[in-house]
């Protein structure tokens, strides 16, 4: 079982309460910018996933009531919990009975296992819903008994993230890993490497994302020497990744909680994310916080060029520190006012130490009888169950730019009556482009006083500006006066006869006719007849010539298909394999073919071979048929001379 973070890091508290201050708002001529540029950490909210529950008869490996219960072979009750906070169980499709008393409402008290690929599914769909971009699996020592089941989550992490629109990475936690050194470099190349192929894979700059939380920390826990945490950070580094570090608070004065003579492992961090848990527990604390932690840390990693991601938290539940969200509220205002582009949230589903955001009781009716546990509005204030959620969403879009920087929660604990926003349109789409327009469409929304009408907005630079209402019996809307060649970014949102606005959609991207160099293709959808190992068809459209799909071996033919998205005019095409020499001359027969729907496709280009030698580039160009309008693209393949199956690592698209 992993111990808890908090309870080791709770000595070095006192000392961070108090110190130098004075570095207020006068430092905030203007918000600091990032290192980097926008990715999907950069400019982001993130939220730590443990995914590490299961219950009997899941058929997870583990086999127990992993992280409900402290004795796991036995079922969780009154005297065997391992949990200070209750789930809010209404929306789990599969829940397994406990041997707790029935809820305050007589309901039986079941609870949910991670290990249901239907849990994580409802788990990434909350995320979606609530403007959270990305996810960090936490991943503990795996060489143990946990290693399969934890082998497994990262699956059904991956499959929820890729159905949902949500990013994730591989957040490595060395605590208790003795082994650390050697284990987490081949656990990444034998294993988790293998899910940077997923599309929703988290990347920034271009890097798969990882992230290695407990270097430096000043506790018995994790012991490890400086040269050996340099060594795995430079390694990750080495092996092209973007590498994330969870350090201590005091990581820039090298006390308190750090141990003395990290700073060389700190500054080699692409990201540092500094742990807070702990740290503060009411308002007050956290604008303390703010002048002695967050504003001086955010100045040194700007002067480093280093990434900064610091916490926010929304307060434990047994300590009653939450204040109904004027805690964790305080927090994103301060972020917000430093300049802060991007917060962590610790944790999304961490309902063993109750500073969870994911769905909670939100009264005594929803927790079990004689349980002691505490619910949402344990001040006597009602919170909604989905609270802390909709406080993130918020915190998120105010970060962002999305709506103004405010002191007050924009949310109130409760939303009922009238004051309950639409749904969020579903299936926000671009259906056709031209030299200056885009046709947007997306599916109806619902509310109980009914939807009044849509408002369309297009995002520049992460803000979003409206530029249309439409009539709640239209839903679509085609955007006019755009210029040629240039990509466009759009979402659109519901309004309600009580006022009441929806989350905005997914965004949607369309680019205008008329481009040589813009690439359509770019990071769309793709799909394949088969792959090989971890050479996904994304690598085709990732943007990077060294990453590359592979069909299965002596199996020809085989297709690789782009969606553009919308029926597009298309003139050219790039072909490539990796342009080193290590891909030695090779010729591929391939043809191409084209669809408007997906389903009925017509031959563009028939069969030819073509030769990729790199002492050219392995790059080829193919001419299409003028006039050729399609949304999806395939290549079939059905020879290749320098290896049994089709091979290919750019697959750029071109309207000119």
């Amino acid at each position: 079982m992993g111990i808890s973070r908090r309870t080791v890091l709770q000595a070095a508290t006192a000392a961070g309460a108090v110190g130098a201050v004075g570095l207020g708002q006068s430092v905030l001529a203007r918000p600091a910018a990032a290192a980097s540029p926008p990715g999907d950490v950069v400019g982001k909210v993130t939220v730590g996933y443990q995914g590490w529950f299961a219950c009997a008869g899941d058929g997870a490996p583990i086999n127990g009531w992993w992280h409900w219960s402290q004795n796991w072979s036995q079922t969780p009750s009154t005297t065997n919990k391992a949990i200070v906070a209750w789930p809010d169980m209404r929306e789990y499709p599969a829940t397994y009975r406990t041997a707790f008393g029935n809820l305050g409402n007589g309901q039986p008290a079941t609870l949910f296992s991670s290990y249901d690929q239907s849990t994580v599914g409802t788990h990434f769909r909350w995320m979606k819903e609530y403007g959270i971009d990305t996810a960090a699996l936490q991943r503990f020592n795996p060489t143990g008994g946990e290693g399969p089941t934890r082998d497994a989550m990262a699956d059904k992490v991956r499959s929820a993230a890729e159905s949902q629109g949500v990013k994730f990475y591989i957040m490595y936690d060395v605590s208790d890993w003795t082994s650390m050194q050697n284990d987490i470099k081949a656990d990444w190349t034998t294993k988790m490497r293998t899910h940077t192929a997923s599309p929703a894979y988290a990347r920034q700059n271009g890097k798969p994302v990882v992230c290695i939380w407990g270097f430096g920390f000043n506790d018995p826990q994790r012991p490890f020497a400086p040269p050996q945490c340099l060594d795995v950070v430079n390694w990750f580094k080495a092996q092209g990744c973007y590498v994330i570090g969870g350090v201590p608070t005091w990581w820039r004065t090298g006390d308190r909680d750090s141990r003395p003579g990290f700073t060389s492992v700190y500054h080699a961090f692409d990201m540092l994310s500094p742990w807070l848990v702990g740290r503060i527990s009411n308002a007050s604390e956290a604008d303390n916080f703010y002048n002695v932690a967050t504003v001086p840390d955010l100045a040194e990693c700007t002067a480093r060029g280093i990434d900064y991601q610091p916490c926010v938290l929304p307060g434990g539940v047994t300590e009653r520190q939450r204040a109904h969200g004027d805690f964790m509220w305080r927090q994103f205002y301060n972020m917000g006012r430093a300049g802060v582009p991007n917060v962590y949230i610790s944790m999304f589903d961490e309902y063993n130490e109750g500073n969870q955001i994911a769905k909670t009781a939100e009264s005594q009716a929803w927790i079990p009888t004689g349980s002691g546990f505490l619910a949402l509005d344990e001040d006597g204030t009602a919170c909604s169950s989905d609270y802390y959620l909709r406080l993130t969403g918020d915190g998120g879009r105010m970060l962002k730019g999305l709506t103004p920087l405010t002191a007050v929660r924009p949310t109130a604990p409760v939303l009922g009556g009238d004051t309950v926003p639409p749904t969020i349109p579903g299936n926000f789409r671009v259906t056709g482009v031209t030299d200056t327009s885009a046709a947007l469409a997306w599916a109806a929304s619902s509310d109980n006083v009914g939807v009044t009408g849509y408002r369309v907005r297009q995002i520049t630079s992460g803000t979003a500006t409206p530029i249309a209402t439409v009539a709640a019996s239209i839903t679509s809307f085609t955007v006019t006066g755009l210029t040629p060649a240039t990509t466009y970014t759009f979402d659109v949102q519901a309004s309600d006869a009580a006022g009441a606005v929806s989350a905005p959609s997914a965004q949607a991207m369309a680019t205008t006719n008329g481009s040589t160099s813009i690439d359509l293709a770019l990071s769309r959808p793709t799909s394949a007849s088969s792959i090989t190992q971890s050479y996904g068809p994304g690598n085709a459209v990732d943007g990077s010539p060294h990453s590359y799909w592979e069909s299965a071996n002596n199996a020809f033919p085989q297709w690789l298909q782009v969606d553009l998205g919308a029926t597009t005019g298309v003139r050219r095409m790039v072909l490539a394999l990796p342009p080193i020499s290590a891909w030695a001359t090779r010729t591929q027969t391939v043809a191409v073919q084209g669809s408007t729907d997906g389903s009925s496709f017509t031959t563009l280009l028939g069969a030819s071979p073509h030769t990729f030698n790199p002492a050219t580039g392995n790059t080829i160009a193919l001419a299409l048929p003028a006039g050729t309008s399609v949304r999806y693209l395939r290549l079939l393949f059905t020879a290749n001379t320098g290896w049994p199956a089709g091979q290919l690592s750019e697959f750029r698209v071109h309207s000119a």
